[in-house]
């Protein structure tokens, strides 16, 4: 799909929020200024979450409170390092956002929903779905994109 500016992201990120459910796992991928975080906040604004969602790039995690959780974590400063944040432990409280998910790679769970986020030009990306597993392809199917 093509979003064409900054409010069709977070209204494609609301769609798909009001979709999950407590122990989804969600990762994204893209280039910087790709528009996860912006995605991130339409995912929140369908939780009902009044906090200001912005990138948790240096604290790792961020959690926000809403009608359910969201658990925002930034990988990135995880490259070429194997810890493991313990994320399992938050799985059955909320619904996991991972940015830069190709630096956690060896500790995301076998089902998750990957979306890929491509920079096109200031305001436009294209970003694809890809349901790992049974009930995230259900989820892609029921988004039409």
């Amino acid at each position: 799909m093509i979003s064409k500016s900054e409010k069709e992201t977070i209204q494609l990120g609301e769609k798909l929020g009001n979709k999950l459910q407590v122990g989804m796992v969600l990762t994204l991928k893209g280039d910087l200024a790709g528009g996860k975080t912006t995605f991130t906040k339409g995912i929140g604004k369908a939780l009902n979450i009044k906090q200001v969602i912005n990138s948790p790039t240096f604290t790792i995690l961020k959690i926000y409170e809403g009608d359910k959780k969201l658990f925002h974590i930034d990988a990135y400063r995880l490259e070429n390092n194997s810890y493991d944040l313990g994320l399992e432990e938050y799985e059955d409280e909320g619904i996991m956002v991972i940015e830069w998910p190709e630096y956690y790679k060896d500790f995301l769970p076998n089902e998750y929903l990957e979306i890929n986020f491509k920079y096109i030009d200031d305001d436009t990306r294209s970003i694809e779905f890809n349901g790992k597993g049974d009930r995230y392809q259900k989820i892609v199917e029921e988004l039409n994109v």
